[in-house]
């Protein structure tokens, strides 16, 4: 199966920046799409954004022009920097990748556990 860690989470100030990654292992054969979503305290959680094995992505409009998504795909790896970082941007950051993994052809929605990120004012 697949198994995303995440790492980078952790207390910034506002205006400040800061990196999260995430990587995959286990059985995969090919990964498709690979996305950073997020969730605030008492709201649902949302796309931040979302890059395409050919490199394409899409953004969030609360954070477009100050996050960017990237991968490396040689590392199964996923980043989202996040810069002028805003008190609205407290969340809990979970990655996701669209994945084929090995006997199989169809392909699954593989989460990782989240990594929260606090900005402070």
């Amino acid at each position: 199966q697949v198994r995303l860690v995440e790492s980078g989470g952790g207390l910034v100030q506002a205006g400040g920046s800061r990196r999260l990654s995430c990587a995959a292992s286990g059985s995969i054969r090919s990964i498709n799409t690979m996305a950073w979503y997020r969730q605030a305290p008492g709201k649902q959680r949302e796309l931040a954004a979302t890059v395409t094995s050919g490199g394409r992505s899409i953004y969030a409009d609360s954070v477009k022009g100050r996050f960017t998504i990237s991968r490396d795909n040689a590392k199964n790896t996923v980043y989202l920097q996040m810069n002028d970082l805003k008190p609205e941007d407290t969340a809990i950051y979970y990655c996701n990748i669209r994945a084929t993994i090995r006997g199989r052809l169809e392909e699954f929605d593989y989460w990782g556990q989240g990594t929260q990120v606090t900005v402070s004012s």
